[in-house]
């Protein structure tokens, strides 16, 4: 049975079908948003191309059903919140493009192209967005919906690691301007060596005697973050925006409700925007260099920082320890001539 909609005037659209700005678009169960036609079309036009994208949809088995089943899989249902959270976010220029193909008619020189194009913009994106379609598309062939991986054998861009080092100065100076939310937030990711994703959705129920229980996101790695006097400060002033009560999460907006992903990425850019212009820095480092500081800031070995960090082996750690190391000058340890 066909569902009201929220405007009474709107009751005449197919099923799963919106106007948004100049378009109308058929948004699949999966995910992502399929144009159907521009929006000064009759309401019959309208009908007859989501008649027409449903029929080739049950005629041949498209990129969108095949993305459509990978988003409904136990494969995808086992991800993690945030690597579900991307994969919906690099499905929407796949499925723009790719959507209405049929899924055994992609062919590497189509994702090449794809890649090319994508990279002209945006090189790191282009390579999330091809591993994404890689991994719907090794998830259809191991089940036998097409005959192969189009994606296997492209070459991605190569990306230069990330070495920023955030210094205290740098660091002090954005939280100095930020407001009380992204204080906690940024306190947080530091001092409990946390993605932002795990500071988003961390709860007062992971407020415990000792510490802050945290699993992380992508490890799965479980730790308890003993009771600093800086971490005591962070947690009493995050008691501050909201009554813990009444509020699940720990860091919320100033209405009390959590932030979204893209919500806090906006309120960050605005920060460091900020930031830059009052002080006349350049300020190249992002939200997530904040966990990079707090494990390079950790003295010891790798395996110390280790132990700290949450990764599961001490290569992942290499790749967050931005520290500069310190050496002696030549002349103390060259031999006695």
């Amino acid at each position: 049975m066909k569902r009201s909609r929220k405007n009474p005037e709107d009751n005449w659209m197919p099923p799963r079908v919106y106007l948004k700005g100049p378009s109308y678009f058929f948004r699949p169960r999966g995910g992502g948003a399929i144009k159907l036609c521009s929006a000064d079309k009759a309401q019959s036009f309208v009908w007859y191309e989501y008649e027409k994208l449903i029929n080739e949809n049950t005629l041949s088995y498209t990129v969108s059903k095949l993305i459509d089943e990978f988003f409904g899989s136990s494969d995808y249902k086992d991800l993690s919140p945030a690597t579900k959270s991307d994969y919906r976010k690099n499905s929407k220029n796949i499925i723009l493009v790719f959507g209405k193909m049929d899924a055994e008619r992609v062919e590497p020189k189509h994702i090449r192209a794809y890649m090319d194009k994508r990279g002209l913009s945006s090189r790191v994106q282009a390579n999330r967005e091809k591993a994404f379609f890689s991994r719907s598309y090794r998830w259809a062939y191991e089940r036998g919906k097409v005959k192969l991986n189009p994606c296997k054998g492209v070459k991605q861009f190569t990306e230069r690691a990330r070495d920023k080092y955030i210094t205290d100065s740098e660091y002090e100076l954005v939280y100095r301007l930020a407001p009380q939310t992204i204080k906690v937030a940024m306190e947080l990711s530091y001092l409990c060596a946390a993605r932002k994703g795990d500071v988003l959705i961390m709860k007062w129920s992971q407020v415990q005697d000792d510490g802050i229980f945290i699993q992380q996101g992508k490890t799965g790695v479980k730790q308890i973050k003993l009771w600093s006097k800086r971490l005591v400060k962070a947690i009493k002033m995050a008691e501050t925006l909201s009554n813990n009560s009444l509020r699940p999460y720990i860091v919320v907006k100033t209405d009390g409700h959590p932030y979204t992903a893209s919500g806090f990425d906006s309120a960050w850019q605005d920060l460091m925007k900020k930031a830059r212009e009052q002080s006349s820095w350049p300020l190249d480092f992002t939200f997530h260099d904040i966990k990079a500081k707090a494990i390079s800031d950790v003295g010891g070995t790798s395996k110390d920082k280790q132990k700290i960090s949450g990764h599961k082996t001490e290569a992942q750690v290499s790749t967050y320890d931005r520290s500069i190391k310190r050496v002696p000058a030549v002349d103390d340890v060259k031999e006695n001539p």
